[in-house]
């Protein structure tokens, strides 16, 4: 195999080589980490949270807009809400109840306070939340009121006095970190709870407790108010379905929910992705026709040399075999530096993508190695047959 090799290698290129190497690496990095980064993004767009499930919507009332529901008042009705339900692809609805008294809420983090503000919380039927039942309870007069925050508090802090305060970013798993002190004013007395954090929510406007607290402090706090709905939370077949939709347009009814717009955004990820895998494709491709057409040129200067070592004994497999071992070095090459590419770009936009939701996919590289491997299988195996092809040109 030495001697073969010491004979076969003289006028290799080795500028055509490395100009192989750097087209199949760029585009090999363009797939992989095209490939990873969709991996990556995907749970995060189309992840649920405890409280907005994949099928669940939020309305409210277009005022002056409705044709059959009743009135022009932004509150939903009895009335309005037993049509809603007489509609087949509704399976269930529930109402936002609200406080009907003043509450200041201050939260703080690490024993920092972030945030004092007047608030307001809400409430919807438990049946809709899916959090520990342990978690999600209260008892009536206790001071202690678990909650659901809108992930749009923690972003506020994670890029903005965080960053400033040179504070711990804030995840799901260290949401224990969060206090929140609830004072509620009343006839010129504070009542105070504490908010203790069970979930985050990238749907919520505003802080959510659990129904029998609500229930409970409207009737401790403010007796003698009327309490209306302006928002309903429905579960429906099929959020994407057109005639669902043209419903509610139908019916002066407007949808808060964004998965609408999620799904558009993870449809424009996937076609964004595959244009990109498809243009490290057609590199990769060209590469590897750079990478043919050296070993056909090699092939071809050696031509003389090969007949001679063809009709003195040698098959046709040893004799193609050292041009098949530098195709498939110059391929593991290639692969090795494309997935340590993928790591470094992957650890940089992973970061960026933690200080922007707080949470980030716990998807490893394994399935883009995976995906690595496989293209350099088919890759080496290609040039194995092709290169062969050639030297039994050479032979007949």
């Amino acid at each position: 195999m030495k001697l073969l090799w010491k004979l076969l290698r003289h006028n290799i290129s080795h500028g055509q080589m490395c100009g192989f190497a750097l087209a199949n690496l760029f585009g090999m990095i363009i797939i992989l980490s095209g490939y990873q980064f969709y991996n990556d993004v995907l749970p995060i767009l189309t992840s649920e949270d405890s409280f907005m499930k994949s099928n669940y919507i939020m309305v409210t009332k277009h005022i002056g807009m409705g044709k059959t529901l009743s009135g022009r008042n932004s509150s939903f009705t009895e009335h309005d809400i037993a049509e809603l339900k007489a509609q087949t692809f509704i399976k269930k609805i529930g109402k936002f109840t609200s406080t009907n008294y003043k509450t200041d809420a201050r939260m703080n983090i690490g024993g920092k306070q972030i945030l004092n503000t007047e608030m307001f919380f809400e409430s919807v039927p438990d049946e809709f939340i899916d959090v520990d039942k342990n978690l999600w309870t209260y008892t009536p007069g206790s001071t202690d009121v678990p909650v659901i925050l809108p992930r749009t508090y923690v972003n506020m802090y994670n890029f903005g006095f965080a960053r400033a305060h040179s504070m711990p970013l804030i995840s799901d798993g260290l949401l224990s970190m969060i206090d929140i002190n609830i004072i509620v004013h009343v006839n010129g007395e504070e009542k105070k709870f504490r908010g203790h954090v069970v979930a985050l929510s990238g749907s919520l406007s505003a802080i959510l407790v659990p129904q029998k607290f609500m229930d409970w402090s409207n009737n401790e706090f403010a007796p003698n108010e009327v309490n209306t709905s302006d928002r309903l939370l429905m579960e429906v077949t099929d959020v994407s379905d057109k005639a669902t939709n043209q419903y509610f347009e139908d019916n002066g009814l407007e949808l808060e929910s964004d998965k609408i717009n999620t799904e558009k955004t993870v449809h424009f990820l996937r076609l964004l992705t595959s244009l990109v895998i498809t243009i490290g494709l057609i590199i990769s491709i060209l590469s590897f026709y750079t990478l043919i057409l050296s070993i056909y040129l090699l092939v071809q200067k050696n031509t003389d040399k090969l007949q001679n070592l063809l009709l003195i004994g040698y098959p046709r497999k040893q004799v193609s075999l050292p041009y098949q071992l530098l195709a498939a070095t110059l391929n593991l090459a290639v692969l090795i530096l494309a997935i340590l590419a993928v790591i470094i770009i992957r650890l940089y936009y992973m970061e960026l993508l933690q200080s922007l939701y707080s949470t980030t996919s716990t998807n490893s590289v394994v399935y883009t190695i995976i995906l690595g491997l496989s293209i350099f299988i088919i890759i080496t195996l290609l040039n194995t047959i092709i290169i062969r092809n050639k030297i039994a040109q050479i032979h007949s």
